[in-house]
């Protein structure tokens, strides 16, 4: 009893500080103690990209955005060079520019092409869809816009958020992220506006933007900040989306793509927890306590939720368009979501046409629909082709 331990003893006892660990390792005499264990992760990272701070995740080296960026870019000179403003109108904007010159304003106030050589180009026509067996007009829209102020914008945006969030998750995540939102987009839009056609990256955008909304919620333990990060982003969210009830925006391509991204989010940009992290990264002669799970349980339920749910309607919605239902047949009050009209615009968007007479080197064209019924105009041309009276009459009706 009360015997001191003889100096001679084989055994040495050593203590060794680690966070959040008080746990002593006898070690044999003699031998040189193990590193330290790594320093262990915070227990809350930056909430997504609304702080400096960076997460102690894989950072990548982006390239799949700017490639759609470059790629959108090309198809609009490619849609220029095809449209030829200076062959196929009497009047063309930014004139200088031959070939590649603008319709006029009147006709196109955002600086492009023809709404008929949009259409040439692949742009979201419900008829060809659905009548023409042209479903890949579904993803083409969202590669063209219809004109410089709409590109501008949208790879803008595409640059600010699409850069971000391809370091933080990858090209794969992120490029899938894109273009699914790009074509729940083009499906809402399809059932819904099957008067005029459609073109934009905006339903593919909004889907990013609902992929934020959801990495949030689905990784929301492991972020700080995170009250202040979500309504800062539902307040983007929202004011884009207010945007969208004005006249000859799309806002059915926005809402669909919103919530394409929004689900898809749950899915694929789902993060460990970071006590897990840490334990991975411990030597095995480390004790760490219990085994931590990757993932939450409420990770996983949100996951399976937002892969069925996004599959169903994406399979209910091409469904529906492909037999040729019409969405405002079915919902009286939708079309609000799209434009609200007020004393000082109209959301008239009944189909634009006309009616033709030819005699001799003289085409008479009538306006039928549209915003222009009944305007009257004559044309000295000789036998023109139909692509010229569709663009003749989108003009005169425009």
């Amino acid at each position: 009893m009360g015997r001191r331990a003889s100096s001679s003893s084989g055994i040495e006892v050593r203590v060794h500080p680690r966070i959040g660990s008080n746990t002593i390792h006898p070690l044999e005499m003699g031998s040189a103690p193990p590193p330290p264990p790594p320093e262990q992760y915070p227990r809350e990272a930056a909430a997504g990209s609304f702080s400096g701070e960076v997460a102690p995740f894989h950072q990548w080296k982006p390239w799949v955005v700017p490639a759609f960026i470059f790629a959108n870019i090309v198809l609009f000179a490619v849609t220029m060079f095809v449209n030829n403003c200076p062959k196929n109108s009497s009047s063309c904007t930014v004139s200088f520019l031959g070939r590649f010159s603008f319709q006029p304003v009147k006709e196109n106030p955002l600086l492009g092409p023809s709404s008929n050589t949009l259409e040439k180009m692949g742009a979201l026509d419900v008829t060809k869809v659905v009548h023409g067996h042209q479903g890949w007009r579904l993803i083409t829209c969202a590669w063209l816009h219809a004109g410089i102020v709409h590109i501008l914008a949208n790879m803008l945006s595409l640059l600010f958020i699409g850069i971000r969030l391809e370091q933080e998750f990858g090209f794969v995540r992120i490029g899938l992220l894109y273009i699914i939102s790009g074509l729940g987009g083009s499906v809402l839009s399809a059932l819904f506006i099957q008067s005029s056609i459609s073109v934009g990256a905006s339903g593919a955008l909004f889907g990013l933007l609902g992929g934020m909304l959801s990495e949030l919620i689905t990784n929301w333990t492991i972020y700080a900040n995170k009250l202040a990060a979500l309504l800062t982003l539902v307040f983007i969210i929202a004011i884009n989306l207010a945007v969208g009830v004005l006249p000859h925006v799309d806002n059915f391509a926005h809402i669909g793509g919103f919530f394409s991204g929004f689900l898809l989010g749950f899915v694929l940009l789902i993060r460990p927890q970071f006590g897990w992290i840490s334990q991975q990264t411990y030597p095995p002669q480390y004790h760490t306590g219990p085994i931590k799970r990757k993932h939450k349980v409420y990770q996983y339920i949100l996951w399976v939720a937002g892969a069925i749910f996004l599959v169903v309607g994406l399979t209910v919605g091409l469904i529906m368009l492909f037999r040729g239902v019409n969405g405002n047949d079915h919902c009286s009050w939708c079309h609000y979501l799209s434009c609200v009209p007020t004393s000082r615009w109209s959301c008239n968007s009944s189909a634009t046409y006309c009616s033709a007479s030819q005699a001799g080197n003289q085409l008479n064209l009538t306006c039928v629909g549209g915003g222009g019924g009944g305007k009257n105009q004559t044309y000295f041309l000789s036998n023109p082709d139909n692509d010229r009276i569709k663009q003749l009459c989108s003009q005169l009706c425009g």
